[in-house]
């Protein structure tokens, strides 16, 4: 584990929601929005209705600049999230979750708390001066965020089909040079 698991996990859907905004768009129901917090274990209260859709979509791009910033930029910018919302970092014991830092209070919005829970997760990052865990993915046809949680810092790519699309097109290129010189 190369993070607490509270923060690897926020570090996952983080870049699950900044993703979400590429094409094809994978967040724009109240019913996916539900999955993703099921999926990424999110706590606390919800609201389940298109305003919190909205407010959870509107953090992508947020999202996005702060995982792809530079260590010093990435600085200024959870700071900033921190401060709009109003992070108060307390330990907290819930589910099969032992200790781990929570700075905003469960009955929040969701939106404000994956802002908050996003910032903090980033401040281990920082402080580990571990932000080449988070890159953009080696696909040239991609633009997603990729957080390599390896041992070896060997995830390139986002997705598999993303690896899978590199890949077939590196053999398709390899048989084609190899046609071309015989």
């Amino acid at each position: 584990m190369v993070f607490a698991h509270d923060v690897e996990q926020v570090l996952v859907a983080a870049v699950w929601l900044a993703n979400s905004a590429l094409a094809p768009d994978t967040l724009t129901t109240t019913d996916e929005l539900d999955a993703f917090a099921a999926e990424h274990r999110y706590t606390g209260s919800r609201r389940h209705d298109a305003r919190e859709l909205r407010e959870v979509r509107a953090l992508r791009p947020r999202l996005r600049e702060v995982l792809l910033a530079s260590r010093d930029d990435a600085v200024d910018l959870v700071n900033e999230m921190l401060r709009e919302g109003n992070a108060l970092p307390q330990l907290v014991r819930h589910g099969t979750f032992d200790w781990h830092v929570h700075a905003v209070g469960q009955e929040r919005p969701f939106a404000e708390r994956i802002l908050v829970e996003t910032a903090m997760a980033m401040i281990d990052v920082i402080r580990a001066d571990e932000m080449s865990r988070l890159s953009r993915c080696d696909d040239p046809e991609c633009d997603g965020v990729v957080v390599d949680l390896s041992r070896n810092r060997s995830r390139r790519f986002c997705s598999t089909s993303c690896g899978n699309r590199v890949a077939a097109a590196a053999y398709r290129a390899r048989r084609r040079d190899g046609a071309d010189a015989g």
